[in-house]
């Protein structure tokens, strides 16, 4: 056993100080998940002004991670994860002092700005950190990483409001947590070089011969069939932030069973992700990578056709082990996807085109919830699952093929060495030593 942790230590080691660090950012993500809507709501926003609010995050994404991306393929990456991480966990705590609508907006903006300095560079580090047969495991424990966050942060937002008996302790909890976040990340986390890992390029990035080479230019057909996946993929973390605790709010959960969902939802994703990551650097990610979302398609629809609150609490487990079967297999793909030197650039355009479905869900969940609360879970199904089917036809055979092991090792036959003919015309017959 003890070899297994010293062999585990030497392997993972590097990144594990960044996998803290993101554990403990969603720990103060999770903090505000139940409470944030209803705090909204309780200071004067309206259910559609709620999804603009709500959209105002991934807005600020959906500009920056494109250009902080490509600022951290050509600097610090570090510093840019630090200098993110403190200003997010500044703006975690504005909605405190300033309050209204507009304020809230831009408190968002703000807290979006800051997240798009520090995730393109975070996945940029693993993806460098980590050889090609690894990125699967990587992203699994990148997944795992947040989702034990994700676990925690709930429960410590509501103990914490509950025991206070203030709303706005949750802001201060989630700022302390990112705060000590970005000071494990100035501490532990140490600039590495870029491209160590990197396979042979492939000139044209498409036909045939291209699964066994990263491709040479950004727009490829493996990333744009990725940003499709990743737009349905972030769709329902957009419809859910705003409706969720209203929605289960309806059904009579208190903060204590919507913490719970969180919890419930979390759990198969901390125990899956790694093991799922490491199947498909073995097996190959396509089948996981199709159950997954479609998984996630069919659980959002389902949602709002459970009775009872217990019954959203088992099906979060199901869509929990779905999403842990799809993650980590869209991040190996990006980084697939990705030409030599420019990790960190397509992980900024993949989370951003992400936010794209965040920010469509977040505006269409506030209208949608205005004339029925079950209506923005029904547009979470129809969104994932066409995103999917979209992804597939723009990947079609490639992205097959991307997701097999043979992309990152392909099998080739030893080189055959030239044999001499035993006699040339002219020289005299050679005799050959018998055994």
């Amino acid at each position: 056993m003890t070899v297994r942790v010293h062999t585990w230590l030497a392997q993972w080691g590097p990144i594990l100080p960044l996998l803290t660090a993101e554990a403990t950012v969603w720990a103060g993500f999770g903090a505000l998940l139940p409470i944030l809507p209803i705090y909204f709501v309780e200071h004067g926003v309206s259910l559609p002004m709620l999804g603009i609010v709500v959209a105002a995050w991934p807005a600020a994404r959906l500009v920056g991670e494109p250009f902080f991306g490509w600022i951290a393929d050509r600097a610090s990456r570090t510093t840019m994860m630090v200098i993110g991480l403190m200003l997010a966990a500044l703006f975690a705590v504005a909605p405190v002092f300033v309050v209204g609508p507009v304020a809230f907006i831009v408190a968002r903006l703000g807290a979006g700005m800051a997240a798009s300095m520090y995730d393109p560079a975070a996945r940029g580090y693993l993806v460098d950190a980590n050889p090609p047969d690894r990125q699967g495991e990587t992203f699994g424990l990148y997944g795992a990483a947040q989702m034990g966050g994700l676990m925690l942060g709930p429960a410590f937002g509501g103990l914490a409001a509950a025991v206070t008996g203030d709303p706005t302790t949750p802001f201060w909890l989630a700022g302390i947590f990112v705060f000590v976040a970005g000071l494990l990340v100035w501490a532990r986390v140490h600039e590495i070089p870029r491209g160590v890992h990197d396979q042979p390029v492939d000139a044209a990035g498409e036909g045939e011969g291209a699964p066994t080479r990263r491709p040479s230019r950004l727009f490829n057909r493996l990333l744009i069939a990725a940003i499709a996946l990743g737009v349905g993929s972030y769709f329902a973390g957009g419809t859910y932030e705003v409706v969720w605790s209203l929605y289960l709010t309806s059904l009579g959960a208190g903060l204590d069973m919507i913490g719970l969902t969180f919890f419930t939802f979390a759990l198969p994703i901390l125990v899956l992700s790694p093991v799922m990551g490491r199947y498909i650097d073995h097996r190959g990610g396509f089948l996981a990578l199709v159950l997954g979302m479609a998984g996630v398609a069919i659980c959002g629809a389902l949602y709002p056709l459970v009775p009872e609150v217990w019954f959203v609490v088992l099906l979060g487990l199901v869509e929990g082990t779905a999403f842990a079967l799809a993650s980590p297999a869209q991040f190996m793909l990006v980084a697939r996807a990705s030409p030599p030197g420019r990790s960190s650039t397509a992980q900024g355009i993949f989370g951003a085109a992400g936010t794209i479905g965040t920010i469509v869900a977040s505006l269409s969940a506030g209208f949608l919830a205005d004339l029925d609360l079950r209506f923005p879970f029904f547009a979470t199904g129809i969104g994932t699952g066409s995103a999917l089917i979209l992804g597939l036809l723009i990947g079609r055979r490639r992205l097959y093929d991307a997701m097999q092991p043979a992309h990152v090792q392909p099998i080739r036959p030893p080189a055959a060495q030239p044999v001499a003919p035993l006699d040339q015309p002219g020289e005299p017959i050679r005799e050959h030593a018998q055994p």
